[in-house]
């Protein structure tokens, strides 16, 4: 695995394909999802003894890498082989499924591991990967006990980082009705509704480009500040959209019943990592990111 910065993109990417395979794997730091998926790759480019190289690249540091791909959310993955792109995934898929991406075009294993051990396989086999595992562990709590909040939230979070929108919207209708009063559940919705606004949108490049306009000839136009907004979150690009509702909340605190801050606290709700276990009496650490753009947040609203 090598971080791939425009500098080595060249060697690392291009040249390399040209002899092996190259899975490009875009990610930024804040990215849940990315998180998840990172190690599954990790653990394949080592499984799979050089039949492809991983190369990872910080969407956020490389925009000009990510758009030349034409990324629109993260984790985004590009298999490119002898200097061209061959097929990608977006999300963060199972074990299993990236397996059978990988199969689908890289070369032959050799005969030293053709096999892995009866034991590995059956393991593999049963588990098919610690994300489909939670998603199961998930569901079956949220079965077992349908008032249990933090287990649906959990559950609903994970099926939208996994890309099953259908799925997760089946999963909310049963407790739609108190998003009014829940702000974790209100988070999920501001997310859907993210989603069915960039659905209706179509081409998110065009869209993107006609509302920076509308934005340059009027800055106020909220409209469509939020429009963006909606659309950065839909693709997953947490940070930005968080950046475009602040632009919002630094010209109007209450703008349209204060959405703009609670699509704000939603996505801090949505990126925010489960707090590690730790002792009696102390304080879990505060992830980074979330805890920059609490700040951020407090200082406009208390400015």
């Amino acid at each position: 695995m090598i971080d791939v910065t425009i500098e080595n993109f060249e060697s690392e990417v291009i040249e390399a394909s040209m002899h092996t395979p190259v899975l490009v794997d875009f990610w930024a730091p804040w990215c849940g999802p990315c998180r998840t998926l990172g190690p599954i790759l990790e653990k394949l480019e080592t499984d799979y003894k050089g039949r492809f190289k991983l190369a990872k690249i910080d969407s956020d540091q490389e925009q000009q890498i990510a758009g030349m791909f034409g990324v629109r959310s993260i984790p985004t993955c590009v298999l490119m082989f002898q200097g061209q792109p061959v097929d990608g995934f977006m999300g963060a898929l199972p074990e299993g499924q990236v397996r059978e991406f990988l199969d689908k075009h890289l070369p032959p294993a050799g005969p030293e591991e053709e096999a892995p051990a009866a034991e590995e396989a059956q393991a593999e086999a049963a588990d098919d990967n610690d994300l489909q595992t939670r998603l199961d562990k998930l569901q079956k709590a949220v079965a077992d006990k349908p008032e249990d909040e933090q287990a649906r939230f959990d559950f609903i979070k994970l099926l939208l980082e996994m890309g099953l929108e259908d799925e997760a919207k089946v999963a909310f209708a049963p407790v739609i009705a108190l998003a009014g009063t829940s702000q974790r559940l209100n988070a999920l919705k501001i997310w859907m509704d993210a989603l069915d606004a960039a659905s209706l949108a179509g081409d998110a490049n065009a869209k993107l480009k006609a509302l920076d306009a509308s934005i340059a000839q009027n800055k106020r136009d909220f409209e469509a500040r939020y429009a963006r907004a909606q659309l950065l979150l839909a693709y997953n690009h947490w940070t930005d959209a968080m950046d475009e509702l602040l632009e919002i909340l630094m010209r109007d605190r209450s703008w349209n019943e204060d959405r703009a801050r609670k699509a704000y606290v939603a996505i801090l709700d949505i990126i925010e990592p489960a707090k590690p276990p730790v002792a009696e009496g102390q304080i879990p650490p505060e992830d980074p990111t979330v805890a920059t753009y609490r700040r951020r947040l407090s200082s406009v609203i208390l400015s």
